[in-house]
C-alpha cells in the first residue's frame, strides 16, 4: 500500500494472500430499523466519479482564487493555548505527543509562522522511537471562513466546482449516504447498562481497544497531512446546555459543512472557547484495518462516549459527522433530563410551538415550513425546562427533484456558503440539475439556518403546545387526523410507523410498513421507551396535545384509493395551530382506538372516518386488521422493557395500542 501525492492510498494487491487464516469478526445478526444510507457508487476511481457529476466534458472554465488573509488572534497568549489545545487534541495516545501544530495555509509563503506549540507529557515509554511525524509542522486552518474554505476546495479537491447559484458543488466519494451497519459504539462498564443494546437497536458494539486502534489509524493520517481543518462550535441555542464540539478533518468541503450545520461562535466566543466536550477526528479517506477486530468491512465510525470522541474512517460522506453528533446528544442530553428529539419545529406568532415527527415521505420538511409561522428548526431539537432549542445551526436538506415553484425557500437557500453533495451539473453554465440521479438519488444541500427568511434567530421557542406524528399511511386505514391520548403519544412515538411503497416482480404494488423507533430509530442511544416517557412527562407538564395525522391513502390501499391532498391536510395542521380541533366533537375508532373529530374547518367530513371512503367494507377491515398485526408485531421487542418500579407505565403503553 502507498500514497501518491494527492493523498490517494493505492493497493498493490487487491486480493488476500491464499493460505492465510480467516478472521472471525462478529457478526450482527439483527438488523438496523431504519437505514436511510445510499447504495455505493459504482466508479472505480475519483475521475469515474467525476465523470458522473458533469454532464459533458471536464469543465474549463477558469477558477480564480478569492483573496483575503485568514484569521489570526490578535494575542499571542491566546494562540498559544488554542494551538497547544489542537495539539493536544490530535496526540498520539502511543507516542504520548502531538503534532508541531502552527495556524495558516503552507501554500501561502509569505506567512511565517510565529508560534509552534507540542503538547509534551512528562513521561515517554522508552521503547517507542521518534516518528518521522515529529520531524514535520502540520498546519492548522482554524475556523475558516466560507470564502477560504471555497479557495481551499476548488484548489485542492477534484470535483469541487462553483455551481451558478454560487454554492460548492462537490463529491463526498464512493459512500453517499450514511453505513449505519458500519457505525460503532464501545460498550465499556458504564455503557454497558445504560445504552440500548441488543434487537433492534442501532447500537453495535466494539471493545476500548478497538477504538483506541481506530483512533490511532485517524490520528496518525491526520498528522501525516500537511493541513488539517479545525473548526470549534457549539451545538444546542440554549446557551444553559450547549455543547462545545471540535471536529478536525482533512477535507475543505468537511469544514464548510460542519461550518453551516453547527452553531458558528462569535469571534468573542471564539478566543474563549477552552477545552471541547466533545471531538471528532474525520480521516474519512482513509479506511480502517478491516481484519481489526469488529470491523466488517473498510468503513466504521466509531463513537466513544467514556472519551467524547468519535472517529471516522473510510467514508467521505458528511452527514455521518451530523448524525454522530446528534447520537451523541441523544445521550447527553436525557442525563440533564432534557429530551432530545428528531423533529422540526415551528412556533406561530402568538408562540405556540409545534413539533413535527415523522420519516422520509411523510410531509415533515413541507408541513413544518409554513410562512405564517417562524422556523426554529427542521430536524434536531432539546426540550429543557426552558423551552425547545434547535441543536443545530443549519438545515440539510434532500435535493432530489427540487424546484422553485415547490420549495422556494431551500432553492433560495442555495447560494454563495451552501455546500452541494453529488449534484449534477451543466459542464458551461454550472447550472445543476436536481432531476439527475447519476452519482446518487441521496442529493443533499447544507446551508446555515439564516438562509431561511422565516428562521427564527436565535432558534429557541417557548414549550410545545402541539407534537404532531405525521405518517403516510398507504394501507388507507389510518383517519387524516386523530387526537391521542398521552400513552396513545407514546405508543405511537415509540412505533413510528409509515408506510412504503414496494414493487413486486409482476408489477403488483403491496404497501410496506416501516417503522423506527422516536421517528429516527439510526441515532437514538437509550432505550425508545425512555425518551417516550420523558416526552410524556414534559407533554404533561407543559400541557401539550398530541395528535397522528395521516399524509397518506384514502377510500382504498396505495394503487385502489387516492392520496389525501396536501391542501385537506394544511388545513388540518392549521386546525391544530389555532386550537380549534381542541374544542371539536370526537368518536372512537376500532381497533386502533383512535379520537376522530366529526368535522374540521375545510376539509370534507367524510373522509375523516377512514371505513366511510371505502366501498369495499370488507376489505377495509381485513385491511385494518392486517396494520394492526404489523404494529403488534414491531412492538414485541419492547414488550418486556420495564419502565418505573411498578412496571404500571409499561401496561399503560401496551393498552394504547391496537386491540383485536
Amino acid at each position: 500500500m502507498a500514497a501518491n501525492g494527492n493523498g490517494e492510498v493505492k493497493y498493490a494487491n487487491k486480493g488476500g494472500r491464499n493460505g492465510l487464516a480467516k478472521i472471525q469478526t462478529q457478526k450482527r445478526q439483527n438488523g438496523i430499523c431504519h437505514d436511510d444510507s445510499a447504495t455505493p457508487v459504482k466508479a472505480q476511481t475519483i475521475d469515474e466519479l467525476h465523470s458522473l457529476q458533469k454532464k459533458k466534458s471536464a469543465p474549463t472554465t477558469p477558477i480564480k482564487g478569492f483573496q483575503g488573509g485568514f484569521a489570526n488572534l490578535s494575542e499571542e497568549e491566546r494562540q498559544k493555548q488554542q494551538l497547544q489545545s489542537i495539539s493536544a487534541s490530535l496526540a498520539s495516545l502511543t507516542r504520548e505527543t502531538g503534532p508541531k501544530v502552527v495556524k495558516g495555509d503552507p501554500a501561502r509563503k509569505s506567512e511565517t509562522p510565529k508560534f509552534s506549540q507540542v503538547s509534551h507529557h512528562s513521561h515517554f515509554t522508552p521503547t517507542i522511537s521518534v516518528s518521522d511525524s515529529a520531524l514535520k509542522f502540520t498546519h492548522v486552518l482554524y475556523n475558516l471562513s466560507p470564502a477560504e474554505l471555497y479557495e481551499q476546495a476548488i484548489k485542492n479537491e477534484k470535483g469541487s466546482f462553483i455551481a451558478s447559484s454560487g454554492a460548492l458543488a462537490t463529491l463526498s466519494g464512493a459512500k453517499t449516504g450514511r453505513s449505519p451497519k458500519d457505525k460503532r459504539v464501545v460498550r465499556d462498564e458504564t455503557t454497558e447498562d445504560e445504552l440500548w443494546w441488543g434487537k433492534g437497536s442501532p447500537n453495535i458494539e466494539m471493545d476500548e481497544h478497538t477504538f483506541m486502534v481506530n483512533r490511532e489509524r485517524a490520528v496518525d493520517y491526520l498528522n501525516s497531512l500537511d493541513k488539517v481543518f479545525v473548526n470549534d462550535q457549539f451545538l444546542n441555542w440554549d446557551p444553559e446546555h450547549r455543547i462545545k464540539v471540535r471536529i478536525v478533518s482533512a477535507r475543505a468541503y468537511h469544514s464548510l459543512f460542519m461550518h453551516n450545520m453547527c452553531i458558528r461562535p462569535t469571534p468573542e466566543e471564539l478566543e474563549n472557547f477552552g477545552t471541547p466536550d466533545f471531538t471528532i477526528y474525520n480521516a474519512g479517506q482513509f479506511p480502517c484495518n478491516r481484519y481489526t477486530h469488529y470491523m466488517t468491512s473498510s468503513t466504521s465510525v466509531d463513537l466513544n462516549l467514556a472519551r467524547r470522541e468519535m472517529v471516522i474512517l473510510g467514508t467521505q460522506y458528511a452527514g455521518e459527522m451530523k448524525k454522530g453528533l446528534f447520537s451523541v446528544m441523544h445521550y447527553l442530553m436525557p442525563k440533564r433530563q432534557i429530551l432530545s428529539l428528531h423533529s422540526g419545529c415551528n412556533v406561530g406568532k402568538d408562540g405556540d410551538v409545534a413539533l413535527f415527527f415523522g420519516l422520509s415521505g411523510t410531509g415533515k420538511t413541507t408541513l413544518s415550513t409554513d410562512h405564517n409561522r417562524y422556523l426554529i428548526g427542521d430536524d434536531e431539537h432539546c426540550w429543557s425546562d426552558n423551552g425547545v432549542s434547535n441543536i443545530e445551526g443549519g438545515c440539510y436538506a434532500k435535493c432530489i427533484d427540487l424546484a422553485k415553484e415547490k420549495e422556494p425557500d431551500i432553492w433560495n437557500a442555495i447560494k454563495f456558503g451552501t455546500v452541494l453533495e453529488n449534484v449534477v451539473f451543466d459542464e458551461h453554465t454550472r447550472e445543476v440539475d436536481y432531476t439527475e440521479k447519476s452519482v446518487t438519488k441521496n442529493t443533499r444541500a447544507a446551508y446555515p439556518i439564516e438562509y431561511i427568511p422565516n428562521a427564527k434567530i436565535p432558534c429557541v421557542g417557548p414549550h410545545p403546545k402541539n407534537v404532531i406524528l405525521l405518517a403516510c399511511d398507504a394501507f388507507g386505514v389510518l383517519p387524516p387526523v386523530s387526537k391521542l391520548s398521552l400513552a396513545q403519544t407514546m405508543y405511537h412515538f415509540i412505533s413510528g410507523y409509515t408506510a412504503l411503497v414496494a414493487g413486486t416482480e409482476d408489477g403488483i404494488k403491496e404497501p410496506q410498513a416501516t417503522f423506527s423507533a422516536c421517528f429516527g430509530a439510526a441515532f437514538i442511544m437509550l432505550h425508545p421507551t425512555k425518551y417516550a416517557a420523558m416526552l410524556a412527562e414534559k407533554m404533561q407538564k407543559y400541557g401539550a396535545t398530541g395528535w397522528l395525522v395521516n399524509t397518506g391513502w384514502s377510500g382504498g390501499r396505495y394503487g385502489s384509493g387516492s392520496r389525501i391532498k396536501l391542501a385537506y391536510t394544511r388545513k388540518i395542521i392549521d386546525a391544530i395551530h389555532s386550537g380549534s380541533l381542541l374544542t371539536a366533537n370526537y368518536r372512537s375508532t376500532e381497533v386502533f382506538g383512535l379520537e376522530i373529530p366529526t368535522e374540521v374547518e375545510g376539509v370534507p367530513s367524510e373522509i375523516l372516518e377512514p371505513m366511510n371512503t371505502w366501498t369495499n367494507k370488507k376489505a377495509y377491515k381485513e385491511m385494518l386488521l392486517k396494520l394492526a398485526g404489523l404494529f403488534k408485531k414491531n412492538f414485541e421487542v419492547f414488550v418486556n422493557h420495564k419502565i418505573g418500579k411498578d412496571d404500571k407505565l409499561t401496561e399503560e403503553i401496551l393498552a394504547a395500542g391496537p386491540i383485536f
